[in-house]
């Protein structure tokens, strides 16, 4: 019972630390004896709260999340939930995207330094004077970019969507397509457009060794690869399967093979695994030698600590600036309605 007091008066007046705003996340310990993840749990129901993770999280935290999914189904989510909190655990765009979507919801992200480094790839200055460039094109920016960044865009894509979205334009029309440059390139190679590419890349998937992904299918010559469409043109070029992580994850369910080579960050073996027991999930190796599987280290920064006490004291709370939130908005909406519209 003092815990759950204890909760409510964090929930009314919370104390926001020096140290906690330095560190970028509540940095208290958790006192002994308690069931973390039960705690969570209780905490989450008891201030209609809904947990939402992305694939790349550890598999302890799927495992305790109300929703799993990637960029796209998370903002779907997002839009239609009726909790007074969300938690994000992800990286911050997402809990970004979050907020403009609910702006009279609290949300929350466990660890501020969660960040992703296409969104810190495409500073929103430089973009703004990068698409200023270019007057007449049509902007459009995956969903991995900062809220400021997003308003200066017509329209925002997911890897589960870029396709569709631009295909949904006419050919002629002059595009710019930021941050990642893989991704671009790939949607460039599948239909025929020139768009114009910014240039940045996600720091995980640009790491896939293409020599040791061939390595890996010596050894196993019946297994299908899986590769992400953020990774570089000669890994997407041997792939089986180019998708986003959600595609990836209803082939593996819906595909005979038995053995998988995955090539993007290895949480979502964990779903991989829970849904397909009987097949066996090989991480696509990085270039780095000293590592067998690729992580995002922003990603795994979310821990279940840091998810414990950001519940608790309903801490670190991601604000957008109103001007910026309006402007962001449109393009978050019309990615939505698109996808609606083709059922995506």
């Amino acid at each position: 019972m003092m815990l759950k007091t204890e909760n409510k008066q964090a929930a009314k007046s919370p104390r926001i630390k020096s140290v906690w705003k330095q560190a970028g996340f509540v940095d208290e310990s958790i006192p002994l004896g308690i069931d973390v993840k039960a705690e969570i749990r209780r905490m989450a129901k008891e201030k209609n709260a809904v947990i939402m993770a992305h694939y790349y999280v550890d598999g302890e935290i799927q495992d305790l999340a109300d929703f799993v999914g990637d960029s796209l189904a998370l903002a779907q989510q997002a839009a239609k939930t009726d909790a007074d909190i969300i938690v994000m655990c992800g990286v911050h765009f997402m809990g970004e995207t979050n907020k403009i979507l609910c702006p009279d919801k609290k949300v929350l992200v466990p660890d501020l330094n969660a960040t992703c480094s296409l969104a810190e790839s495409c500073k929103a200055d430089e973009f703004e004077k990068f698409v200023g460039e270019h007057p007449d094109y049509t902007v459009i920016s995956y969903v991995n970019t900062t809220a400021a960044t997003k308003a200066f865009t017509d329209v925002v894509v997911t890897s589960g969507n870029a396709r569709q979205i631009v295909e949904s334009f006419p050919q002629d029309e002059k595009i710019i397509f930021a941050p990642d440059q893989n991704l671009g390139g790939y949607i460039n190679s599948i239909t025929g457009r020139n768009m114009l590419l910014w240039n940045g890349a996600c720091h995980v998937h640009e790491r896939f060794s293409l020599e040791k992904i061939l390595d890996l299918k010596k050894e196993h010559p019946n297994a299908k690869i899986l590769v992400h469409p953020e990774c570089k043109g000669p890994v997407v070029r041997v792939a089986d399967k180019v998708g986003s992580t959600a595609a990836l994850l209803k082939f593996a369910i819906a595909d005979e093979s038995q053995e998988l080579i995955v090539a993007t960050e290895s949480g979502i073996l964990h779903e991989m695994q829970k849904r397909c027991p009987e097949k066996t999930f090989i991480p696509a190796p990085p270039n780095d030698s000293t590592c067998a599987c690729n992580e995002c280290n922003y990603m795994k920064l979310i821990t279940i600590e840091k998810l414990y006490n950001c519940l608790k004291y309903e801490w670190p709370e991601v604000k957008v600036d109103s001007e910026i939130a309006q402007k962001a908005i449109r393009p978050i909406n019309r990615m939505l309605e698109i996808s609606a519209k083709l059922k995506l």
